[in-house]
């Protein structure tokens, strides 16, 4: 009897033993630091290795910026090349294939999210989700739209320009920056809408001229045709209008620059060419041209709102490549004016 007694005290002492362990297992699975998928770290190590090697052959000086990312999924947010991240984050270690530090938390952007912010102090910051959670949905396509928000970087850290935004006057009491997506430029009027699909259909012919004859008489009518569109807007809005294509316009211009750059100057990675997706640059690099084509195509301002200005801006700066070899020099000093890049060809 006194055997039985010893034994069910021992059973139960293992009883509480186990429950203690599983206890603790739990305890660990809720503490244990998540990891970026091995799938990611490739997707972002490439994006900041293209970055790298072409960046500067598109715009001078683009390595300047900062390439902080907030890399957004199901449950997490990863902090990626960021000097000084708040207390929320905590520390992953050094991760030698993204070359950076990384830091992490609970997720509170959307996981579809995709924009750049000055979210975490001064730096801009690209927070993006995975690409299957956003609207490009593959690797190749993801890595070029990522390219267009450090153009974004490229423009927000120059030192000078917040001052040039705030001194537009547009934000209205908005402290936010919204303004920029909200503000309430007058798509739906008829008279916008009808000389807006005429100045688009101007543009797209100046950019299909055969020669530099044919351009030089179609350039003369567009930017007639452009400054009568202008000088109709009411004068916000027309600072509005200049402002999105400057902004918007370019970066879309420049994730095509950087693809058609990549595709014919860099080899991608072994690991970004092994990934189910892939795509090779020079295709996407086409493919992003043909999208911008076709978006002029059926542009309406009426129902596209905001979004004519990617397309359209992005044109702009494909003809401004044709006519005027040197514009990027004066794009960041006369900003938000693209009109001005077209002076040097009126002076001929």
């Amino acid at each position: 009897m006194e055997i039985t007694r010893i034994s069910r005290v021992g059973a139960s002492t293992q009883l509480v033993a186990l429950f203690a362990f599983l206890l603790l297992l739990t305890v660990v699975k809720v503490h244990a630091a998540p990891s970026i998928e091995e799938i990611d770290r490739v997707r972002i190590a490439e994006a900041f290795r293209v970055a790298d090697k072409v960046q500067d052959q598109v715009w001078l000086g683009w390595s300047t910026a900062p390439f902080a990312m907030l890399f957004v999924t199901n449950d997490h947010e990863f902090l990626i090349r960021h000097e000084k991240p708040s207390e929320e984050f905590h520390s992953l270690g050094y991760d030698k294939l993204l070359k950076s530090e990384v830091f992490w938390r609970e997720r509170k952007f959307p996981k579809t999210f995709l924009a750049t912010l000055n979210a975490f102090g001064s730096t801009p910051v690209i927070v993006v989700g995975k690409p299957e959670n956003t609207t490009d949905k593959t690797s190749t396509r993801w890595l070029f739209v990522v390219l267009h928000e450090h153009f974004h970087q490229f423009q927000y850290s120059r030192p000078d320009y917040f001052d040039s935004v705030n001194a537009l006057d547009l934000a209205r009491g908005d402290t936010t920056g919204m303004w920029q997506i909200n503000y309430a430029f007058p798509y739906k009027e008829k008279r916008f809408v009808e000389s807006f699909r005429q100045l688009t259909d101007l543009l797209s012919a100046a950019n299909a001229a055969k020669d530099d004859n044919e351009r030089s008489v179609r350039l003369k009518a567009y930017l007639a045709a452009r400054a009568a569109f202008t000088a109709s807007l009411a004068a916000d809005d027309r600072k509005y209008f200049s402002f999105q294509l400057w902004q918007e316009g370019i970066a879309r211009y420049t994730q095509y620059k950087i693809a058609e750059l990549a595709g014919r100057k860099l080899k991608p990675s072994k690991a970004f060419r092994s990934l189910k997706d892939f795509t090779p640059f020079d295709l996407e690099a086409a493919r992003l041209l043909t999208v911008i084509d076709e978006e002029m195509g059926h542009l309406d301002l009426a129902e596209w709102e905001r979004v004519v200005f990617y397309p359209f801006g992005a044109s702009e700066g494909l003809l401004l490549d044709k006519v005027n070899p040197n514009w990027q020099q004066q794009y960041l000093e006369q900003k938000f004016a693209l009109e001005t890049a077209y002076d040097r060809t009126r002076r001929k």
